[in-house]
């Protein structure tokens, strides 16, 4: 019995110190040998429908490259490249009743992007990404708004960032 619990307890040890996870965050799929620069142009709104909106998805953007690589910014000939626009900003009703108004109001906004790795062939992307959140059609779209634009956009940039150097 000492010999099969001696044997139960080596494998058990042998499992447990061979297998490891490893998670990496941090620029997963920036070969930073090759890659060490980024230019991040801004992405003009070309729907004006809300007046901070560029401004604000510029800033999230360029802070979630910057402060998650180790890519430097440039102005000129990076290694990266990613320019685009806000393409979109819908606002549609959703969720009809029985009275045929709609309970929901659903914002959604569009970013065309297309990102260039100069360094690395095939790791291009060039797609539009969308996202939404909705609202009780009781509150207006004022009232929602800076809130609602600020989840898209934080959705947005994790989607950008996951599909290029994130490679998710």
């Amino acid at each position: 019995m000492d010999w099969n619990k001696y044997i139960i307890s080596c494998i058990l040890f042998l499992l447990v110190t061979s297998c490891s996870i490893s998670y990496k965050f941090e620029g997963g799929s920036v070969n930073y040998d090759l890659t060490k620069t980024i230019h991040i142009a801004d992405f003009p709104d070309r729907t004006s429908n809300y007046s901070p909106m560029a401004s604000m998805f510029n800033l999230a953007l360029r802070k979630r490259f910057i402060e998650q690589t180790r890519l430097k910014e440039a102005s000129s000939n990076a290694d990266i490249e990613l320019e685009g626009e806000i393409s979109d900003f819908v606002v549609a009703g959703v969720a009809v009743k029985s009275d045929a108004y709609s309970s929901q109001t659903r914002l959604t906004i569009t970013v065309r992007v297309d990102y260039v790795n100069n360094r690395e062939a095939g790791k291009d992307v060039k797609q539009p990404f969308s996202s939404f959140r909705e609202f009780p059609t009781t509150e207006s779209l004022n009232d929602v708004q800076d809130r609602l634009v600020k989840e898209i956009i934080d959705e947005l940039v994790d989607m950008i960032y996951n599909s290029t150097v994130a490679n998710w």
